[in-house]
């Protein structure tokens, strides 16, 4: 089929057949909706079948297709793999992996019959407490638009299509669905749509959600500026657009924004103050309100889309996808995304080193998130279990203290229980469990101490500045101070691993360890991952993409989530363009790990850099040398440093960035980095300028430990 052909069919649509095509179907398998397709896909859309217009299928995905593993009178499994959170694989700076990501991803969509993959989900880390932030990439618009890039290249070269989401400001979970954010337009286009606009210029994803929220009074599904104006007209975008599941409060007012489909349809089935979308619909075009011409418009939006589906071209899905090939990937993704924060000569281990593994973790191994970012793998490798597997000398005895006294726990106090949506409710279980005098015994006959810290966030609930959340409970700050002191005590060395999905408070104990391993949630592969790391085989590679705060209240968005307290109606990104390593680098706070901040066992140079400009483009390029005794692999950034101007700019801001092969020891690599000079500019509230004056050309291993300085001037 070709626009030619959608030109025929929609002349041959009656208007209600064009009015059900731009809604969802509604929930599938419930309230008398369809069943769906494909068990545990997030919607449908409508099939006409007289036109030949088959439904198609979109679900979530961004840490791995999200479908159901069972399904009704049926012994197969629908498995699919678990990858690393995104922020995570932002940790890797490196777009090659994020590609092998998105194309494992998208093959697995393909193959279990989807056509659309709801991610990668790309707003901003604006405040370590976002529910989400594990789903997304970073607190740096550049990182965030560029790894998104990569992710959606990958999935959409498999035949299937990706949805960047959700478009926009919507970084928190409170009140998700009803709050305003109140943002400056600068802010919103140097920040917060930066990364849209990024992936839809370099990716061209086929579609692009809406987000629930308000922005500056109107819903975002609901609001043609940012719809029309910006996406369509200023970036170009040719896809369309749906809206997040059950926004916004009017369907007719989504359908005159160019918001093209409502999903998931039949939302009056969940929200009863809500009515029919396809009546709300056809009420305004008896009005007149929607025209013949705007209701075309949005069918042809879709279907320019919709024909490129597997499910428009009749491709016989398997459901038998690569997942071994596909658990490589999710490996090699997590092996890259470690973050080594602390290594005080502790770092790696021989195999033969005895370890004593504490914390529950150990076992109970949080892969990722919950709600629309979980996932439903064949495996998860817990920590133990991949210690274990690889031949790590484990002490044995405690592992098997460990396995009874979870087991005790879960049939007892701490049972596992089903929430509304199925989701499983998991209550914290105790970490301080085991006598000083034991502590004693394990200390003497082991050489390594770790203890497996972990957190765990998801969908519709922000996370709590209290102890078990941002901050320890106090048993575990009580274990970690024991364990420290006894293994000390006897000259041994005590790790920390963080088994987590967004920043934690660790100023107050990170004296206590000799190593702080941070490995995120690191999907189906985190056992492996971790062994490989301990014995160094991988060499940690991964940056941080988001900062950790040395306290909460040095975060720059104090509003974070908004007023009134309890209820948050608004919202106010008060802190405008000073949002991450902006805020702490131009107002001198320090941070306790800051933005692109990682460790390697080994050691790199940086050194001959040269800047040249040449019309329009700035070239940047240096030589990155292995100095140190061990291969590994270097994630090189570029921040700029702008003159003053009559804008107010942040102390810098991150403009390039590039990972170096695996450098073995004494090898070294050139980097060339281009920088386009219209990315040097700032918004002045109307329109974009390139502030003349001298330029500061900062290289560094992160936005702390700046190596080269040059400078360049820019008319």
């Amino acid at each position: 089929m070709n626009n030619m052909d959608i030109e025929a069919v929609v002349s041959k649509m009656t208007t209600e057949e064009k009015i059900r095509l731009v809604v969802g179907v509604g929930v599938l398998g419930a309230f008398g909706n369809p069943e769906p397709k494909v068990s545990g896909a997030a919607g449908e859309t409508a099939e006409i079948e007289r036109l030949g217009i088959p439904k198609t299928v979109l679900a979530d995905g961004p840490a791995g297709l999200r479908i159901d593993p069972e399904r009704k009178n049926d012994e197969r499994k629908y498995h699919a793999t678990a990858f690393p959170v995104e922020t995570m694989l932002a940790s890797t700076w490196n777009r090659d992996i994020l590609k092998k990501v998105g194309k494992a991803m998208g093959k697995e969509v393909r193959e279990y019959g989807v056509d659309i993959l709801l991610a990668p989900a790309i707003n901003i880390h604006r405040n370590p407490l976002g529910g989400r932030n594990f789903e997304y990439y970073s607190e740096d618009p550049y990182l965030t638009g560029e790894m998104a890039a990569s992710f959606v290249e990958g999935v959409q070269s498999e035949g299937v299509g990706a949805c960047i989401k959700h478009f926009v400001v919507n970084e928190q979970e409170t009140n998700r669905m009803t709050i305003d954010t109140i943002v400056s337009e600068r802010a919103l286009r140097e920040i917060y749509l930066k990364p849209f606009e990024i992936a839809i210029k370099k990716a061209k994803p086929w579609t692009v959600m809406s987000s629930y929220n308000k922005m500056n009074g109107s819903y975002t599904s609901q609001n043609r500026w940012l719809l029309k104006k910006v996406l369509r007209d200023e970036w170009g975008f040719e896809g369309f657009v749906m809206t997040d599941w059950f926004a916004g409060d009017n369907a007719a007012q989504q359908i005159m924004s160019e918001n093209d489909l409502l999903m998931p349809g039949n939302t009056y089935q969940i929200f009863k103050n809500r009515r029919p979308e396809i009546e709300e619909i056809k009420e305004a075009y008896e009005k007149g309100e929607i025209t013949d011409e705007m209701l075309n418009e949005r069918v042809k939006t879709i279907l320019r889309v919709l024909v490129n589906t597997p499910a428009f071209k009749g491709y016989k899905y398997s459901n038998s996808p690569d997942l071994e090939a596909h658990a490589k990937v999710s490996y090699e993704a997590g092996s890259e995304g470690v973050v080594l924060l602390k290594n005080d000569n502790t770092l790696p281990v021989n195999e033969a080193t005895k370890i004593a593994l504490f914390g529950t973790g150990q076992i109970e191994t949080i892969r990722g998130g919950t709600g629309s970012g979980e996932t439903h793998p064949q495996y998860t490798i817990s920590f133990l279990d991949g210690l274990l597997e690889k031949g790590l000398n484990v002490d044995k005895e405690l592992a098997e203290f460990y396995r009874n006294k979870i087991a005790e726990f879960r049939k007892t106090d701490y049972v596992i229980t089903k929430g509304q949506w199925g989701e499983d409710i998991v209550p914290r279980l105790p970490q301080d469990i085991i006598s000083q005098e034991e502590i004693e015994k394990i200390a003497e006959r082991n050489d390594l101490g770790i203890y497996i810290l972990t957190r765990i966030s998801g969908e519709g609930v922000d996370r709590k500045l209290e102890k078990g959340d941002f901050y320890l409970t106090d048993d575990e700050f009580s274990l970690i101070k024991k364990l420290s002191e006894t293994f000390r005590s006897k000259g041994k060395k005590f790790v920390m691993v963080l088994n987590i999905g967004s920043p934690i408070e660790i100023e107050s104990w990170k004296a206590f360890c000799d190593a702080i391993i941070l490995v995120w949630q690191p999907g189906q592969e985190a056992g492996r991952i971790l062994a490989d790391i301990l014995i160094g085989k991988i060499n940690p590679s991964g940056k941080l993409p988001t900062t950790f705060p040395k306290r909460y209240e040095d975060v720059p968005s104090r509003s974070f989530p908004g007023e009134p307290r309890e209820n948050p109606a608004v919202v106010v990104y008060d802190e405008d363009i000073y949002v991450g390593y902006r805020y702490y680098d131009t107002f001198r706070i320090d941070p306790a790990y800051e933005f692109g901040f990682g460790l390697s066992y080994t050691k790199f140079e940086y050194k001959d850099l040269q800047i040249q400009q040449l019309g329009n483009k700035i070239t940047v390029s240096f030589t990155v040398e292995n100095a140190g005794k061990c291969s590994g692999k270097e994630v090189a950034q570029v921040y700029v440093r702008a003159p003053r101007g009559k804008i107010d700019k942040p102390y810098q801001e991150l403009k390039g960035f590039e990972k170096t092969k695996e450098l073995q020891p004494g090898e070294s690599q050139r980097i060339s980095i281009e920088i386009q000079i219209p990315d040097l500019a700032s918004f002045d509230g109307n329109c974009w300028k390139v502030e003349p004056g001298r330029y500061e050309i900062r290289v560094g291993a992160s936005s702390r430990d700046i190596r080269l300085t040059g400078y360049t001037e820019i008319m």
